[in-house]
C-alpha cells in the first residue's frame, strides 16, 4: 500500500520538453537558430538564381528570339515576329545545313561505334587491377581534362601538311584540315581520343560498384568471363549505359571547339553549334536565325536529357 502513491506520483510526471521526439517537420525546423536558417535558405536561393540566370532564362530567350528577325542591333521594342519562317530558312534555304547534321550524326556515330566501346573495353581491362594501372588511368583520362581547343592543337602537330608527324613518318603530302574529303575523319580521330578517356572513367566507375557475388555464382555456373559481363554485368551497369548514351550525344551535338579552331566549321567540317556561332557572333548577326539553329540543338539534347531524368527517377522508385 506504501508503494501505490509512489507510482501514481510518477505517472503523475509528464516527460520533459527536450525528449519528446514527436512532431513534423515545422516543429524541428524551429529548433533551428536563425543564422542556420539563413544559411539553408541561401544555400537553396542562390544555386536556384544561377541555374534559372544562366541555363533557363538564356534558354527561353533562345525559343523566343528564334521567331523574330532581330540582328542583335535594334531596340527589343522594333523587333518583329516571323513565326516558323527562320526554322522554314534553315531547313530549305541554308546550305550548310544538311552537311552539318551529317557531320553532327556522323560524329554521333563514331564516338557511339568506336570510341565508346574501346572505352568500355579498356574499363574492364583496368578493372583486372593489372600491374601499373593506376598510371594507365591517368595517361587515358588526361585527354577529358584539356580543352578540345588544346587538343585541336596537339592534333595539329600531327596533321600539319608540312611538318606534321603522320606526313613525316609515312611520307605524304595530305593536307589533314584542309582537305574537305579527309578532314572530318581526322577531326573524328582526335575527338574519339578524348572520348574514349571518359568513358572509361565511367565504366570504370560502374565496375567498382558491381557486386562480386554476381560474378562469383556466373562462375560457378561455368559462365565465360565475357559471357558474364554481357548477361550479367553489363545488364547491371543500366544507369552508367544510359549516362553514357546521354552523354555521347551531348558531346557530338556540342562539338564546336575542335573544328572552330581548325577553319570556324567551313569547308566540310560544318556543325550545327559553328553555325549557331557564325550565325550569332559572326559578321551576319542574325540572332533569330542563330537562335532557331540553337533550339534545334536544345529540342534534341532535351529529348535525351528526358530519357535520362524518367530512367533515374523510375530505378530510384523500386
Amino acid at each position: 500500500m506504501s508503494d501505490l502513491p509512489l507510482i501514481q506520483a510518477d505517472r503523475a510526471v509528464p516527460p520533459p520538453a527536450a525528449t519528446t521526439t514527436t512532431g513534423g517537420r515545422g516543429r524541428r525546423l524551429r529548433l533551428l537558430s536563425r543564422t542556420d536558417r539563413v544559411v539553408i535558405t541561401l544555400m537553396v536561393l542562390l544555386p536556384l538564381l544561377l541555374v534559372l540566370g544562366l541555363v533557363w532564362l538564356p534558354a527561353a530567350a533562345t525559343v523566343l528570339l528564334s521567331g523574330t528577325n532581330w540582328d542583335g542591333i535594334g531596340p527589343l521594342n522594333e523587333i518583329d515576329w516571323v513565326g516558323l519562317k527562320n526554322y522554314d530558312d534553315v531547313v530549305n534555304n541554308y546550305p550548310p545545313f544538311v552537311p552539318a547534321v551529317q557531320n553532327n550524326l556522323l560524329w554521333l556515330a563514331a564516338l557511339f561505334v568506336v570510341a565508346t566501346p574501346f572505352g568500355m573495353f579498356l574499363a574492364v581491362l583496368l578493372d583486372k587491377e593489372l600491374r601499373g594501372s593506376r598510371f594507365y588511368q591517368t595517361a587515358l583520362y588526361l585527354p577529358v581534362v584539356l580543352s578540345l581547343a588544346l587538343v585541336g592543337f596537339i592534333w595539329q602537330l600531327i596533321y600539319s601538311r608540312d611538318q606534321g608527324l603522320l606526313n613525316g613518318v609515312f611520307g605524304g603530302d595530305t593536307d589533314w584540315y584542309g582537305d574537305p574529303n579527309v578532314n572530318i575523319w581526322a577531326v573524328l580521330v582526335a575527338a574519339g581520343w578524348r572520348h574514349v578517356g571518359y568513358i572509361m572513367l565511367l565504366y570504370l566507375a560502374g565496375l567498382k560498384g558491381v557486386d562480386p557475388s554476381l560474378r562469383e555464382a556466373a562462375a560457378v555456373d561455368g559462365s565465360s568471363e565475357t559471357s558474364t559481363f554481357f548477361r550479367v554485368v553489363f545488364p547491371v551497369m543500366r544507369p552508367i549505359n544510359i549516362i553514357v548514351l546521354v552523354v555521347t550525344v551531348i558531346e557530338s551535338l556540342r562539338a564546336f571547339d575542335l573544328v572552330w579552331v581548325i577553319n570556324k566549321g567551313r569547308n566540310g567540317l560544318e556543325l550545327i553549334s559553328a553555325l549557331v556561332t557564325q550565325n550569332v557572333v559572326g559578321e551576319a548577326s542574325r540572332i533569330g536565325f542563330g537562335s532557331a539553329l540553337a533550339t534545334i540543338m536544345l529540342a534534341v539534347s532535351l529529348v535525351f536529357i528526358t530519357i535520362y531524368l524518367w530512367t533515374v527517377m523510375r530505378e530510384g522508385k523500386r
